[in-house]
């Protein structure tokens, strides 16, 4: 049971868990070697002052250089020892930490995604773990290791004198004492400054993706004012929580080498008394010196394994994530898709209510309906990026919330308006649509998509880097190697969510070509504001307000005069409109 909550309450996996076992153990033999080492110095420094006080022969030279070599070499390797496996160890700890959060979070439910931005996710995989690898690399093995090593000494130096042991070592557990006790106040410390961090991450990334609308509006000096802000607060903030932190550390620290000169006094009293003789405070001495070692760089960092405990927890939050999971095996009769009396919040807010439809292979069912009205969420429900909160949803009779995702993803291929690019060649991003695609079949997909002939004209053909979220290429080839990426799949479901929205005509027909060849024989989930876009729709189905307002062909539902044909006409009066220019 202590084993598990110490690994939860330091994040560690369980080969970290076995790796801070083992630094503990190799700090505590290295401990006691070093302790060993002053204990033969004692008695060899007896026998000397004895053979001194008898007037006998020395003892041969040969005996004392053989004793620093053994001790120099022992000590040497168990150091080494403690060296790897307190740090050379935890980098690769470092690495599996990091990969089973990005392992965690692809696994989560898009839903997660809404709760946390961007920031607030980099600075857990990033600054959170980097913290934590300090506490594991520098922190627990030492301070453990110093823990249990001082209590085997501990029990020695009383056998050999209560009184000296109690003077020597009072320090330690008054100093660590004060420390433990002060971590509430670190903690929230650490907690006030993580924000803070996040703040400036937030206001950071923020600047960086809306740099254009901020020079656009000539809001430059006003937000960067605002930035400054929050970093000034980060600054003052952090200096607070340092400036305490360094107060009750070095106040431990004072304190606990407080034991030297007790050590002394009582030390002295009990020679001027004859109860001891000078070499056993001369041993005594030896060893406190060492006693007080381990704990040095752990004292001065222990502080910093409370407030660790705020980026554990960070880590420990995506980790307790519940994940979408379920089964592995998905064989469908067909892939008509169902929704059944589906139900659907974010956070409380009710986006869809008692939504039932059925969109049947082979034909193109379209969701209309005003802006917030649930039809993208409709899309993300129907591929499982998200969970019904009632309701069922089903594709060949196969209720998808018992499907693993990954594998029920397998059936679908996905065109949205908001087109996602790698900074990569255009073959690479073309091939995520089907992984050990030949370089032939990626060619083929990109004509059919319309792509060849943007593609030809490329500094490096399809070997051309694009940028970061394909920023060398314009809207609608950006659109069309995404359409390529969906062709490659050929996926039996498609869902296009406004794929079409944001382009000019004469990239619309390419684009309208390309899909024209995607959707032949698919079940097709099209989503559009734009009436004349699903026009040719087989089944059209309107949304309002998270409900199913009405549904129908588009004939059927003209027919019906309800708010699929408002709509119609609404756009059809804007189509009319025109922009009157004044002369001066």
């Amino acid at each position: 049971m202590f084993s598990k909550n110490f690994q939860r309450k330091y994040a560690l996996t369980d080969q970290g868990m076995w790796n801070t076992k083992k630094g503990t153990f190799w700090t505590v033999i290295a401990n006691l070697v070093v302790m060993g080492g002053m204990g033969i110095l004692y008695l060899l420094m007896a026998d000397f002052m004895s053979t001194l006080t008898d007037g006998q022969p020395l003892p041969s030279a040969s005996l004392f250089i053989g004793l620093a070599v053994m001790f120099v070499i022992l000590s040497f390797v168990t150091h080494l020892q403690q060296y790897h496996n307190t740090y050379s160890l935890v980098y690769n700890e470092v690495k599996a930490t990091r990969l089973s959060l990005a392992e965690r979070l692809r696994r989560l439910p898009l839903g997660y995604f809404g709760k946390r931005d961007l920031a607030d996710l980099t600075e857990t995989l990033m600054g959170d773990v980097n913290r934590m690898e300090h506490v594991w690399s520098h922190v627990l093995g030492y301070l453990y290791g110093a823990y249990i090593s001082t209590a085997v000494i501990a029990v020695c130096l009383l056998m050999y004198d209560w009184r000296l042991a109690v003077a020597c070592l009072w320090g330690v557990p008054v100093a660590f004492g004060l420390l433990f006790g002060t971590r509430k106040i670190s903690a929230r410390a650490s907690e006030r400054t993580k924000t803070a961090a996040v703040r400036v991450s937030d206001g950071i990334q923020e600047a960086l993706e809306n740099v254009r609308e901020i020079r656009a509006t000539n809001q430059e000096e006003r937000y960067l004012a605002g930035l400054n802000q929050k970093i000034d607060i980060y600054e003052r903030v952090m200096i607070q929580g340092e400036l305490g932190t360094g107060i009750f550390v070095n106040a431990a620290s004072v304190i606990m080498r407080l034991g030297v000169a007790t050590t002394i006094l009582v030390g002295a009293d009990l020679i001027l008394s004859g109860q001891i003789d000078f070499m056993l405070l001369f041993l005594f001495l030896l060893i406190i010196t060492r006693v007080y070692a381990p704990f040095d760089q752990s004292l001065a960092l222990i502080a910093e394994m409370f407030v660790s405990q705020v980026s554990a927890n960070r880590m420990n939050e995506i980790y307790d994530a519940p994940i979408a999971e379920g089964v592995e095996a998905f064989a469908p009769m067909g892939h008509d898709i169902v929704f059944d009396h589906v139900c659907f919040a974010y956070d409380k807010k009710k986006v869809l209510e008692n939504v039932s439809f059925t969109a049947r292979e082979g034909e193109v069912t379209a969701l209309v309906g005003p802006s917030g009205s649930g039809k993208s969420t409709c899309a993300r429900l129907a591929a499982r990026l998200w969970d019904a909160a009632e309701g069922t949803i089903q594709v060949g009779g196969v209720d998808i919330s018992a499907v693993d995702p990954e594998v029920l993803l397998r059936d679908y291929s996905m065109v949205f308006q908001d087109v996602v690019l790698f900074d990569d060649s255009v073959m690479e991003n073309i091939r995520l649509g089907k992984r050990g695609a030949t370089d032939d079949e990626v060619r083929a997909a990109a004509e059919a998509a319309n792509c060849g002939e943007f593609i030809r004209r490329l500094p490096q053909g399809y070997d051309t880097p694009i940028g970061e979220n394909g920023a060398k290429l314009s809207g609608g080839e950006r659109q069309r190697i995404s359409i390529a990426r969906a062709l490659l799949k050929n996926a039996p479901i498609v869902l296009l969510d406004e794929a079409t929205a944001s382009l000019d005509v004469e990239n619309e027909t390419k684009v309208q070509g390309a899909l024209s060849r995607l959707l032949v024989g698919k079940t097709v989930l099209v989503i559009a504001h734009r009436m004349r876009t699903v026009a040719g729709a087989d089944h059209i189905v309107v949304l309002e307000n998270g409900h199913v307002a009405e549904q129908g062909t588009p004939a059927e539902l003209m027919q019906k005069g309800g708010l699929y044909r408002h709509m119609v006409e609404l756009q059809s009066q804007s189509a009319q409109w025109k922009l009157n220019g004044t002369k001066r």
